[in-house]
């Protein structure tokens, strides 16, 4: 019988960032909630102006983008580099929809009077998913360099640790992702 060593992906620093990233968000959904709260009525209407089909896109497209990482690490480490290759371009692809997603969302909310300054929903909103935004375009730039290492030959241990944490990073986008349709599109 042979056992498995089970270990945490990645290296301990990266998971320091990556909770206090979540940290960070946290504190932005309880402010968005105590925001809420004062202003019950307000924050219902402008969330019904937001385009729910979407939003659903977005979460759809990004959780398709995780199974591609998914898909490429597996791929990784059972040396099928072409496999890895593709995921990964896949995964990408995701990122670079998403983004397409959001300029349009962006762009019909503000042509319709619907800016940051026309209420305090629409501020946090363009705050949130920005910042999120943000995020995507980093965890693109994660995902670049998991790109680069699908072509190496062979990954060293430090390199596996790093490609691992950059597969927790695209995660993490996609996991506050998560938490902000559910708060901003979903819940009256």
């Amino acid at each position: 019988m042979t056992t498995t060593v089970r270990r945490v992906p990645g290296e301990s620093g990266t998971w320091v960032f990556l909770f206090g990233d979540m940290a960070v968000f946290g504190a932005f959904f309880v402010t968005f909630l105590v925001e809420r709260a004062t202003a019950r009525d307000t924050f219902d209407a402008a969330r019904r102006t937001l385009h729910i089909g979407a939003g659903v896109l977005d979460t759809l497209v990004l959780l398709t983008s995780s199974l591609f990482v998914v898909l490429a690490l597996a791929a990784l480490r059972a040396t099928e580099r072409a496999l890895a290759t593709r995921a990964v371009a896949a995964a990408m692809a995701c990122g670079v929809i998403f983004v397409g997603l959001k300029v349009f969302e962006y762009t019909s909310l503000a042509t319709a009077g619907h800016g940051p300054g026309a209420n305090h929903f629409y501020l946090y909103y363009f705050i949130l998913t920005g910042l999120h935004l943000f995020h995507v375009c980093l965890g693109l730039g994660a995902l670049a360099f998991l790109l680069s290492q699908t072509r190496r030959a062979e990954l060293s241990t430090t390199r596996t640790a790093l490609v691992e944490g950059a597969a927790c990073f695209w995660h993490l986008v996609d996991l506050l992702w998560i938490f902000l349709f559910a708060l901003l599109y979903l819940v009256s």
